[in-house]
């Protein structure tokens, strides 16, 4: 008997999903920072068994949209509750329970759920006890699993807990396949990881990456980025002095691209002044929102 299917994965913002996503997986397609609203996209990664195929979704931050960008975001959450045949539920154990539960409910699932509560290497038994109560009541709180995304959970009990509820089928993808989406995509994320872990303020906000050229070449793979500010300042902030800190962004960038790809790499980082994109359909669709 093969199962098939959609395990999309919801929460609040910085719950931890992406983090989820790459553990189970064991691969880093979802960029990571400890600041808010990393996630911009639906990242698909597909996890196939003898008998199974997950295809396993990390979705943006739900939050309330404050302009275009946010609301493209949010647009991508409501695609993947249409299609979720099962959905993970990411609560960080640090949060206030009734804002978790307000997320949860106003999500109006109609599928199996499992709640998962992260980060609980950051909390007390006691308060995890009381949590544990506080969700079990809930009519999404019928299959708790208390985890730690970063530190190391027990991922198959988690995989077994999904076939569960998975429905039988035929695989959607190709088995041999990782992800639907393209290198550049990555490549794009990669350098915007990079610009979340070195500015600080607004700046990651703000910004975004173009790939323009990824080229693959007989010794190494030619990528061409821009990187879109609001604010000529902001380009300023991003060069820095004597575009010191564009060169160190350009350096980090390449060398996760490397691992990544498994191949040098020749980055080329320009970056251009696009006033009140987030807020502008016509860029929002040119870059990939």
């Amino acid at each position: 008997m093969y199962k098939s299917g959609f395990v999309n994965i919801f929460g609040r913002p910085n719950a931890g999903k992406s983090t989820l996503l790459n553990a189970l997986t064991g691969e880093r397609l979802a960029i990571i920072s400890p600041k808010v609203q990393t996630t911009r996209h639906r990242i698909k990664a597909f996890m196939n068994g003898d008998d199974y195929q997950i295809i396993l979704s990390d979705t943006p931050g739900i939050i309330k949209p404050e302009y275009r960008l946010h609301e493209k975001m949010m647009h991508s959450v409501k695609n993947s509750l249409e299609d979720a045949d099962v959905a993970l539920l990411l609560a960080d154990v640090n949060d206030d329970p009734e804002k978790m539960h307000e997320v949860f409910i106003s999500l109006k699932l109609r599928v199996p759920t499992i709640l998962l509560l992260n980060k609980t290497d950051k909390i007390k038994p006691e308060k995890l006890k009381d949590i544990i109560a506080f969700f079990s009541d809930k009519p999404y709180g019928k299959e708790i699993m208390p985890i730690s995304a970063l530190k190391g959970f027990d991922g198959q009990k988690l995989i077994d807990a999904i076939l569960k509820w998975l429905p039988e089928g035929e695989p959607f993808y190709d088995p041999e396949e990782l992800t639907d989406l393209p290198q550049r995509f990555f490549a794009a994320e990669m350098v915007r990881e990079k610009i979340y872990e070195l500015y600080d303020q607004e700046i990651p906000y703000q910004a975004t990456v173009l790939v323009r050229a990824f080229e693959e070449k007989n010794t190494l793979i030619k990528i061409t980025a821009d990187i879109i500010v609001q604010r000529e300042s902001q380009k300023g902030i991003i060069l820095g002095d004597k575009g010191a800190m564009i060169k160190k962004l350009g350096t980090l960038s390449r060398l996760s691209l490397e691992s990544f790809l498994d191949s040098k790499v020749f980055l080329e980082l320009f970056v251009k002044v696009r006033p009140k994109w987030r807020e502008n359909d016509m860029f929002l669709k040119e870059y990939g929102y």
